[in-house]
């Protein structure tokens, strides 16, 4: 695989995940809105979360040159959340997915890098298409996704997983 991209825009710089993100999984994973929306992934120490950037987000990362991504604000390289590209189970097609530590939400900037990530995943991956999935009584998220141009499509559910969750969907 050659060197994986990273991505910046006015205000943010995207880079791929790294063990040295595992502060920042481990605590956003652990936050009250991530338990509520996404679920809990088992996250409760340092160690959980390097062991799930080796396991969940390097192969897909290695396989197709895309996962997680974690956001930095460029003015002081602080840590705000992660955004990325998911070949997801019980997802047909590449889903983008977002989440930022609740003090940096309603700045704009889960927008601006899912704007930057969806227009690479066209541009740089040449995907032709991008799916989403939320909750229904996640309005926020709703709200971003149609404002990135996604359309809901219907619903879906993850394997293991009973919740109906909402399905989007944009093409290149």
């Amino acid at each position: 695989m050659s060197e994986p991209h990273s991505f910046s825009t006015e205000r943010l710089r995207l880079r791929p995940t790294s063990i040295e993100d595992a502060p920042l999984v481990n605590e956003l994973f652990n936050s009250p809105k991530w338990l509520k929306y996404i679920g809990d992934r088992n996250i409760h120490s340092l160690e959980d979360a390097k062991e799930y950037i080796e396991s969940k987000m390097w192969p897909q990362l290695k396989r197709l040159g895309f996962s997680s991504y974690t956001i930095l604000r460029t003015s002081d390289d602080e840590k705000i959340g992660f955004c990325g590209l998911y070949d997801r189970e019980g997802v047909e097609g590449v889903d983008i997915g977002f989440a930022l530590l609740e003090k940096h939400e309603g700045n704009g900037y889960a927008y601006e890098a899912c704007h930057k990530l969806k227009e690479s995943a066209f541009k740089v991956f040449k995907l032709t298409e991008l799916k989403a999935i939320t909750t229904a009584d996640n309005i926020a998220s709703q709200k971003l996704l149609e404002k990135l141009g996604m359309k809901p499509i219907g619903n879906t559910s993850l394997p293991e997983d009973y919740e109906e969750l909402l399905l989007y969907h944009i093409t290149a």
